[in-house]
């Protein structure tokens, strides 16, 4: 297991097949923002047996990167953390700043993602949709919108990315005026880096926004939904399941990056 203080891209492998897409796409991000590959296992503590086993595959998933990709810096990973306190870990002592999971397995990562301070970027195993330069963000009246859109930012100025904004159409006085100071700032953040951006003025309230959004990337030529996760988690949101995991399942193969807005989020160092 080799670890260095330096800002990574983590990709949550599961030791299965599925993980070379998952790595794909961790390869890319790494490119775009130049920064080193983690490949992560987090094993559960009844496998603590297993452990060299672990180990040896990760070693592998390492040397094929390698073998792949020589100038790509890549480490590994091994831990048996709880899903509460992984986030917190990743971020403060691993320096991770985005992390990969698998689309298709949601409900592994709904806790993590709800304690987490960096974005988990969810992608389907067998998407190739990976050049993330046309990005689609849903504004909302949340504060946290500024987290999104530096993201977005961030993509615009390392990977000249075209960003998509659509606001909500809210009803009340003080939610219209927040909705437009998101979109006001978010438009001044653009065009301090000179990122190419549309804006469109949605349908739909703050509360269905995010829907609205992932209807116009998937009819779109969209390659990267940014959303901000939930703000508030009720009995009732685990019951029927959370927006954003509705969401994710919805985009398919679309790439979807999630910002926690329940914790102040790591920025990139350039």
């Amino acid at each position: 297991m080799t670890v260095s203080k330096e800002q990574k891209i983590v990709v949550f492998t599961e030791l299965k097949d599925s993980d070379q897409g998952l790595i794909v796409h961790g390869l890319k991000l790494a490119s775009i923002f130049k920064k080193e590959l983690c490949l992560l296992y987090n094993y559960r503590p009844k496998q603590k047996k297993q452990h060299e086993e672990f180990k040896q595959k990760l070693q592998n998933y390492a040397a094929i990167v390698k073998q792949e990709v020589p100038k790509q810096k890549v480490s590994t990973l091994l831990l048996s953390e709880s899903q509460t306190r992984l986030p917190d870990l990743l971020a403060e002592d691993y320096e991770a700043i985005i992390v990969v999971v698998n689309s298709l397995n949601f409900k592994d990562h709904s806790t993590a993602l709800a304690e987490t301070s960096i974005p988990f970027l969810f992608v389907h195993p067998e998407s190739k949709i990976m050049d993330y330069n046309h990005l689609l963000q849903p504004i909302d009246l949340r504060k946290e919108i500024s987290d999104s859109s530096l993201w977005c930012s961030y993509f615009g100025r390392f990977n000249a990315a075209q960003i998509v904004t659509i606001s909500a159409n809210d009803k009340t006085r003080e939610a219209k005026q927040n909705v437009l100071k998101n979109t006001e700032l978010t438009r001044k953040l653009y065009e301090k880096f000179k990122i190419v951006h549309k804006r469109f003025r949605g349908s739909r309230s703050s509360l269905r926004n995010v829907f609205e959004a992932l209807e116009l990337a998937l009819a779109s030529d969209c390659n990267l939904l940014v959303i901000l996760g939930s703000s508030n988690i009720t009995p009732l949101d685990l019951l029927i399941g959370l927006p954003e995991r509705k969401v994710i399942k919805g985009a398919g193969k679309l790439p979807v990056m999630v910002i926690n807005p329940r914790k102040d989020n790591y920025i990139l160092c350039d």
